[in-house]
Protein backbone atom coordinates (compact mmCIF):
# COMPACT_ATOMS: atom_id res chain seq x y z
CA UNK A 1 0.00 0.00 0.00
CA UNK A 2 1.03 3.61 -0.51
CA UNK A 3 2.59 5.21 2.56
CA UNK A 4 0.21 8.16 2.82
CA UNK A 5 0.99 10.58 5.65
CA UNK A 6 -0.76 13.53 7.25
CA UNK A 7 0.62 16.82 6.02
CA UNK A 8 2.71 18.73 8.54
CA UNK A 9 2.82 22.50 8.91
CA UNK A 10 6.49 22.53 7.96
CA UNK A 11 5.57 21.03 4.56
CA UNK A 12 3.44 24.03 3.58
CA UNK A 13 6.07 25.85 1.49
CA UNK A 14 7.15 22.69 -0.34
CA UNK A 15 3.58 21.68 -1.12
CA UNK A 16 2.54 25.15 -2.27
CA UNK A 17 5.53 25.37 -4.60
CA UNK A 18 3.96 22.42 -6.45
CA UNK A 19 0.34 23.60 -6.16
CA UNK A 20 1.06 27.14 -7.35
CA UNK A 21 2.86 25.82 -10.44
CA UNK A 22 -0.26 23.92 -11.54
CA UNK A 23 -3.33 25.23 -13.38
CA UNK A 24 -5.85 26.64 -10.91
CA UNK A 25 -7.25 23.91 -8.69
CA UNK A 26 -10.36 23.71 -6.55
CA UNK A 27 -10.44 24.68 -2.91
CA UNK A 28 -9.83 21.09 -1.76
CA UNK A 29 -6.20 21.46 -2.78
CA UNK A 30 -5.36 24.45 -0.58
CA UNK A 31 -2.85 23.51 2.09
CA UNK A 32 -5.10 24.98 4.76
CA UNK A 33 -8.07 22.84 3.76
CA UNK A 34 -5.93 19.72 3.55
CA UNK A 35 -4.60 20.45 7.03
CA UNK A 36 -7.84 21.59 8.67
CA UNK A 37 -10.59 19.30 7.41
CA UNK A 38 -11.15 15.62 8.05
CA UNK A 39 -8.38 13.04 7.93
CA UNK A 40 -6.38 13.81 4.82
CA UNK A 41 -3.03 12.37 3.77
CA UNK A 42 -0.58 12.77 0.92
CA UNK A 43 2.34 10.99 -0.73
CA UNK A 44 4.77 11.73 -3.54
CA UNK A 45 4.26 9.27 -6.42
CA UNK A 46 6.25 9.46 -9.66
CA UNK A 47 6.86 13.19 -9.21
CA UNK A 48 3.19 13.92 -8.36
CA UNK A 49 1.39 14.61 -5.10
CA UNK A 50 -1.27 11.97 -4.50
CA UNK A 51 -3.94 12.23 -1.80
CA UNK A 52 -6.03 9.93 0.36
CA UNK A 53 -8.96 11.60 2.13
CA UNK A 54 -11.51 10.35 4.63
CA UNK A 55 -14.82 12.09 5.37
CA UNK A 56 -17.90 10.69 7.09
CA UNK A 57 -16.70 7.11 6.76
CA UNK A 58 -15.87 7.42 3.04
CA UNK A 59 -12.39 7.17 1.55
CA UNK A 60 -11.51 8.90 -1.72
CA UNK A 61 -8.46 9.76 -3.82
CA UNK A 62 -8.42 13.39 -4.98
CA UNK A 63 -6.86 13.67 -8.42
CA UNK A 64 -3.04 13.83 -8.15
CA UNK A 65 -1.28 17.08 -9.01
CA UNK A 66 2.21 18.02 -10.13
CA UNK A 67 4.35 17.70 -13.23
CA UNK A 68 5.34 14.05 -12.89
CA UNK A 69 3.88 10.88 -14.39
CA UNK A 70 0.21 11.04 -13.40
CA UNK A 71 -0.68 7.85 -15.28
CA UNK A 72 1.83 5.90 -13.19
CA UNK A 73 0.54 7.61 -10.03
CA UNK A 74 -3.05 6.61 -10.85
CA UNK A 75 -1.95 3.00 -11.46
CA UNK A 76 -0.48 3.05 -7.95
CA UNK A 77 -3.74 4.49 -6.61
CA UNK A 78 -5.73 1.70 -8.29
CA UNK A 79 -3.47 -0.90 -6.71
CA UNK A 80 -3.66 0.85 -3.32
CA UNK A 81 -7.47 0.72 -3.34
CA UNK A 82 -7.37 -2.95 -4.33
CA UNK A 83 -4.97 -3.76 -1.50
CA UNK A 84 -7.10 -1.87 1.00
CA UNK A 85 -10.24 -3.59 -0.27
CA UNK A 86 -12.05 -0.30 -0.92
CA UNK A 87 -13.63 1.27 -4.03
CA UNK A 88 -11.25 3.45 -6.04
CA UNK A 89 -13.03 6.80 -6.11
CA UNK A 90 -11.05 9.59 -7.77
CA UNK A 91 -12.51 12.99 -6.91
CA UNK A 92 -12.05 16.75 -7.42
CA UNK A 93 -11.32 16.39 -11.12
CA UNK A 94 -11.64 19.34 -13.47
CA UNK A 95 -12.79 18.70 -17.03
CA UNK A 96 -9.15 18.80 -18.12
CA UNK A 97 -8.38 16.04 -15.60
CA UNK A 98 -11.32 14.03 -16.92
CA UNK A 99 -9.92 14.28 -20.44
CA UNK A 100 -6.45 13.30 -19.21
CA UNK A 101 -7.81 10.34 -17.26
CA UNK A 102 -9.74 9.09 -20.30
CA UNK A 103 -6.67 9.53 -22.47
CA UNK A 104 -4.55 7.46 -20.09
CA UNK A 105 -7.21 4.84 -19.35
CA UNK A 106 -9.66 4.70 -22.28
CA UNK A 107 -13.05 3.40 -21.17
CA UNK A 108 -11.77 2.19 -17.80
CA UNK A 109 -13.58 4.69 -15.55
CA UNK A 110 -17.12 5.90 -15.15
CA UNK A 111 -17.13 9.69 -14.71
CA UNK A 112 -19.89 11.88 -13.28
CA UNK A 113 -20.31 15.64 -12.84
CA UNK A 114 -20.42 16.71 -9.18
CA UNK A 115 -22.39 19.98 -9.23
CA UNK A 116 -22.54 20.24 -5.44
CA UNK A 117 -18.76 20.61 -5.28
CA UNK A 118 -18.36 23.33 -7.94
CA UNK A 119 -16.30 26.25 -6.61
CA UNK A 120 -17.60 29.81 -6.98
CA UNK A 121 -14.80 32.12 -8.09
CA UNK A 122 -15.28 35.90 -8.04
CA UNK A 123 -13.42 38.84 -9.52
CA UNK A 124 -11.97 40.63 -6.51
CA UNK A 125 -12.93 44.03 -7.96
CA UNK A 126 -16.57 42.94 -8.24
CA UNK A 127 -16.74 42.05 -4.55
CA UNK A 128 -14.75 45.10 -3.44
CA UNK A 129 -16.68 47.69 -5.47
CA UNK A 130 -20.18 46.20 -5.97
CA UNK A 131 -20.70 48.31 -9.09
CA UNK A 132 -23.64 48.16 -11.47
CA UNK A 133 -27.25 47.07 -11.37
CA UNK A 134 -26.40 43.42 -10.75
CA UNK A 135 -25.07 44.34 -7.29
CA UNK A 136 -27.85 46.76 -6.33
CA UNK A 137 -29.29 44.42 -3.68
CA UNK A 138 -25.85 43.91 -2.15
CA UNK A 139 -25.29 47.66 -1.98
CA UNK A 140 -28.67 48.00 -0.27
CA UNK A 141 -27.57 45.54 2.43
CA UNK A 142 -24.29 47.42 2.87
CA UNK A 143 -26.10 50.75 3.11
CA UNK A 144 -28.46 49.43 5.77
CA UNK A 145 -25.48 48.24 7.76
CA UNK A 146 -23.82 51.66 7.41
CA UNK A 147 -26.97 53.40 8.63
CA UNK A 148 -27.06 51.22 11.74
CA UNK A 149 -23.30 51.28 12.34
CA UNK A 150 -21.78 54.56 11.10
CA UNK A 151 -18.81 54.08 13.45
CA UNK A 152 -18.00 50.52 12.42
CA UNK A 153 -14.37 49.37 12.34
CA UNK A 154 -12.51 46.72 10.36
CA UNK A 155 -9.30 45.23 11.69
CA UNK A 156 -7.01 42.45 10.54
CA UNK A 157 -7.37 39.29 12.59
CA UNK A 158 -4.28 39.12 14.84
CA UNK A 159 -3.13 37.47 18.05
CA UNK A 160 -4.42 40.57 19.89
CA UNK A 161 -8.07 40.03 18.85
CA UNK A 162 -8.21 36.36 17.92
CA UNK A 163 -9.62 35.36 21.33
CA UNK A 164 -12.54 37.76 20.88
CA UNK A 165 -13.11 36.40 17.37
CA UNK A 166 -13.19 32.84 18.72
CA UNK A 167 -15.78 33.87 21.30
CA UNK A 168 -17.93 35.45 18.60
CA UNK A 169 -17.72 32.25 16.52
CA UNK A 170 -18.63 30.14 19.53
CA UNK A 171 -21.71 32.32 20.09
CA UNK A 172 -22.61 31.87 16.40
CA UNK A 173 -22.51 28.09 16.75
CA UNK A 174 -24.42 28.14 20.04
CA UNK A 175 -27.16 30.18 18.37
CA UNK A 176 -27.31 27.92 15.33
CA UNK A 177 -27.43 24.74 17.39
CA UNK A 178 -30.25 26.19 19.49
CA UNK A 179 -32.21 26.92 16.31
CA UNK A 180 -31.32 23.60 14.67
CA UNK A 181 -30.34 20.99 17.28
CA UNK A 182 -29.86 18.37 14.58
CA UNK A 183 -27.59 20.50 12.38
CA UNK A 184 -24.20 18.98 11.63
CA UNK A 185 -21.63 21.57 12.67
CA UNK A 186 -19.02 19.23 14.17
CA UNK A 187 -16.56 19.08 11.25
CA UNK A 188 -16.67 22.82 10.62
CA UNK A 189 -16.23 23.66 14.30
CA UNK A 190 -13.19 21.41 14.50
CA UNK A 191 -11.73 22.94 11.34
CA UNK A 192 -12.28 26.49 12.58
CA UNK A 193 -10.72 25.74 15.94
CA UNK A 194 -7.62 24.34 14.22
CA UNK A 195 -7.54 27.42 12.00
CA UNK A 196 -7.52 29.70 15.04
CA UNK A 197 -4.79 27.64 16.73
CA UNK A 198 -2.57 27.49 13.63
CA UNK A 199 -3.51 30.87 12.18
CA UNK A 200 0.01 32.23 11.63
CA UNK A 201 1.59 28.90 10.66
CA UNK A 202 -1.06 28.40 7.96
CA UNK A 203 -0.43 31.86 6.53
CA UNK A 204 -4.04 32.84 7.07
CA UNK A 205 -5.47 36.29 6.38
CA UNK A 206 -8.47 37.41 8.38
CA UNK A 207 -10.63 40.41 9.13
CA UNK A 208 -13.06 41.35 11.88
CA UNK A 209 -15.93 43.80 11.62
CA UNK A 210 -16.89 45.50 14.86
CA UNK A 211 -18.83 48.37 16.40
CA UNK A 212 -18.34 49.69 19.90
CA UNK A 213 -15.91 46.89 20.67
CA UNK A 214 -18.41 44.17 19.74
CA UNK A 215 -17.46 41.84 16.89
CA UNK A 216 -20.28 41.59 14.35
CA UNK A 217 -18.54 39.47 11.70
CA UNK A 218 -15.26 37.74 10.92
CA UNK A 219 -13.66 35.93 8.01
CA UNK A 220 -10.52 33.92 7.21
CA UNK A 221 -8.74 32.95 3.99
CA UNK A 222 -5.46 31.60 2.63
CA UNK A 223 -3.65 31.43 -0.69
CA UNK A 224 -4.77 28.97 -3.34
CA UNK A 225 -2.40 30.33 -6.00
CA UNK A 226 -0.40 33.46 -6.76
CA UNK A 227 -3.57 35.21 -7.95
CA UNK A 228 -6.35 33.45 -6.00
CA UNK A 229 -7.27 33.63 -2.32
CA UNK A 230 -9.47 30.88 -0.87
CA UNK A 231 -12.08 32.17 1.61
CA UNK A 232 -12.48 29.37 4.14
CA UNK A 233 -14.74 30.81 6.83
CA UNK A 234 -17.17 33.69 7.15
CA UNK A 235 -19.42 34.23 10.16
CA UNK A 236 -21.66 37.17 11.01
CA UNK A 237 -24.33 38.09 13.50
CA UNK A 238 -27.64 36.95 12.04
CA UNK A 239 -29.48 39.80 13.76
CA UNK A 240 -27.35 42.49 12.08
CA UNK A 241 -28.77 43.32 8.65
CA UNK A 242 -25.99 43.62 6.11
CA UNK A 243 -23.21 42.19 8.29
CA UNK A 244 -22.44 39.40 5.82
CA UNK A 245 -22.48 41.73 2.84
CA UNK A 246 -20.26 44.19 4.69
CA UNK A 247 -17.59 41.70 5.80
CA UNK A 248 -17.55 40.28 2.28
CA UNK A 249 -16.97 43.72 0.72
CA UNK A 250 -14.46 44.89 3.32
CA UNK A 251 -12.41 41.71 3.10
CA UNK A 252 -12.18 42.02 -0.68
CA UNK A 253 -11.01 45.61 -0.29
CA UNK A 254 -8.50 44.67 2.40
CA UNK A 255 -6.99 41.84 0.33
CA UNK A 256 -6.90 43.92 -2.86
CA UNK A 257 -4.97 46.68 -1.13
CA UNK A 258 -2.57 44.32 0.62
CA UNK A 259 -1.99 42.03 -2.38
CA UNK A 260 -2.41 43.96 -5.65
CA UNK A 261 -1.56 40.83 -7.63
CA UNK A 262 -4.75 39.07 -6.49
CA UNK A 263 -7.39 38.68 -9.19
CA UNK A 264 -9.92 36.28 -7.72
CA UNK A 265 -11.54 35.10 -4.50
CA UNK A 266 -12.57 31.45 -4.40
CA UNK A 267 -15.52 31.20 -2.03
CA UNK A 268 -15.66 27.43 -2.27
CA UNK A 269 -18.70 25.23 -2.96
CA UNK A 270 -22.31 25.15 -1.80
CA UNK A 271 -22.34 21.43 -0.77
CA UNK A 272 -25.73 21.15 -2.44
CA UNK A 273 -27.58 23.43 0.00
CA UNK A 274 -30.23 25.38 -1.90
CA UNK A 275 -30.03 28.53 0.23
CA UNK A 276 -26.24 28.62 0.09
CA UNK A 277 -26.34 28.12 -3.67
CA UNK A 278 -28.69 31.08 -4.11
CA UNK A 279 -26.47 33.25 -1.92
CA UNK A 280 -23.31 32.37 -3.83
CA UNK A 281 -24.96 32.87 -7.23
CA UNK A 282 -26.30 36.25 -6.10
CA UNK A 283 -22.73 37.55 -5.96
CA UNK A 284 -22.34 36.92 -9.69
CA UNK A 285 -19.32 34.57 -9.88
CA UNK A 286 -16.74 35.33 -12.56
CA UNK A 287 -16.51 31.58 -13.24
CA UNK A 288 -17.02 28.22 -11.63
CA UNK A 289 -14.47 25.49 -11.13
CA UNK A 290 -16.43 22.51 -12.37
CA UNK A 291 -15.58 19.17 -10.81
CA UNK A 292 -16.34 15.54 -11.38
CA UNK A 293 -15.50 12.15 -9.91
CA UNK A 294 -14.56 8.81 -11.39
CA UNK A 295 -14.76 5.20 -10.32
CA UNK A 296 -14.43 1.74 -11.80
CA UNK A 297 -17.70 0.23 -13.07
CA UNK A 298 -17.46 -2.58 -10.54
CA UNK A 299 -17.20 -0.04 -7.71
CA UNK A 300 -20.47 1.75 -8.43
CA UNK A 301 -22.53 1.56 -5.26
CA UNK A 302 -24.71 4.65 -5.40
CA UNK A 303 -22.95 6.36 -2.49
CA UNK A 304 -20.93 8.96 -4.41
Amino acid sequence: MIDFQRLKLEQKAEYESILFSCPDRGCEYSFANLYLWGHQQAAILHGCVAFFSHFNGRSVYPYPIGHGDRKAAIWDILNDARERGIPCRITNMRREDWAELEGCFPGKFLVRIDRDSFDYVYDIDDLADLKGRKFQKKRNHVNRFLQEHPDYRVQPLTKENITAAREMVQQWYDSRIQEDPHGDYLLERKAMERAFRCYDALGMEGLILSDGGEILAMTMASRLSDTVMDVHFEKAREDEDGAYAMINREFARYLREKYPELRFLNREDDIGLEGLRRAKLSYQPHHMIEKCWACLPEDVDGTL
